[in-house]
């Protein structure tokens, strides 16, 4: 991959029906990414090595997904300084709540930028991805703002559609 992307991190296959809208909306922005399957736990050096290869050839955001003990954003951070943005996955019996205590507490000085649990924390994820990016990328910024009004624009027509039944 040539040029600047993000690279989406989820510790198995399993997450992947949650994190497939973080890529949506990156696709959607047209912004490069990257999906690799990689674990915190269970393959370490693989997760690290990845790390520092993504880095190389242009990686300037990654996305960690990971659900119950949810050590991959961390993991994560602690190989890079470049930005690290945590989504919690809700699975698991306390439906998402301990990766989002896991994705947070952070010790000071390997920040991770933590979202939403769940599918609208991975849809953040990406737009925070893109407005990182879009520091350094006129037309990238004009997406994202055109995302935004387009959103509001569903709000609005969705308000006045309610109002509409209401008379």
């Amino acid at each position: 991959m040539s040029g600047p992307f993000v690279a989406i991190l989820m510790g198995s296959e399993s997450d992947l029906k949650i994190m497939q809208s973080c890529a949506d909306i990156l696709k959607q922005l047209q912004v490069s990414y990257e999906i690799k399957i990689t674990s915190a736990h269970r393959t370490p050096a693989v997760t690290q090595s990845y790390i520092a290869d993504a880095q190389e050839r242009g990686c300037k955001v990654f996305i960690s997904g990971a659900g119950l003990a949810a050590h991959l954003a961390g993991a994560t951070a602690a190989h890079t300084t470049v930005p690290v943005i945590g989504v919690p996955i809700d699975s698991g019996p306390l439906s998402g709540l301990d990766a989002l205590l896991s994705t947070v507490q952070m010790p000071a000085g390997i920040p991770v930028a933590t979202v939403a649990i769940g599918k609208t924390g991975a849809k953040n994820a990406a737009y925070l991805a893109a407005q990182i990016l879009a520091l350094s990328d006129v037309e990238l910024a004009e997406r994202v703002k055109a995302e935004r009004a387009a959103n509001g624009e569903k709000v609005q027509a969705q308000d006045k559609a309610l109002q509409d039944s209401l008379r």
